[in-house]
């Protein structure tokens, strides 16, 4: 279940958000005048959230280069990693 804040508890109880963020690793959703305006989150959070959205991309393009044949054998690469490794 999401925690959700109005913008007046932002304001008036900045340590007890902070402290859930940080104590749960989880966003906290702040409203304003009744609807969503904000997420805030520790940046530990924010940080692993970025870098699994990173990780996520770097998957995709390899399965796209694998789509479009843009491939090559593994003796291939290992050769020139090896290669390059000898300059």
């Amino acid at each position: 279940m999401p925690e959700i804040k109005s913008s007046a508890d932002l304001r008036n109880k900045y340590n007890d958000i902070s402290g859930f963020c940080h104590t749960y690793n989880e966003p906290v959703f702040i409203t304003k005048n009744g609807k969503g305006d904000l997420v805030v989150m520790s940046i530990e959070t924010y940080e692993t959230m970025v870098a699994r959205f990173e990780l996520y991309n770097s998957i995709k393009e390899g399965l796209d280069d694998v789509a479009t044949g843009n491939t090559r054998p593994f003796s291939t690469a290992m050769a020139e990693i090896r290669e390059r490794r000898k300059r």
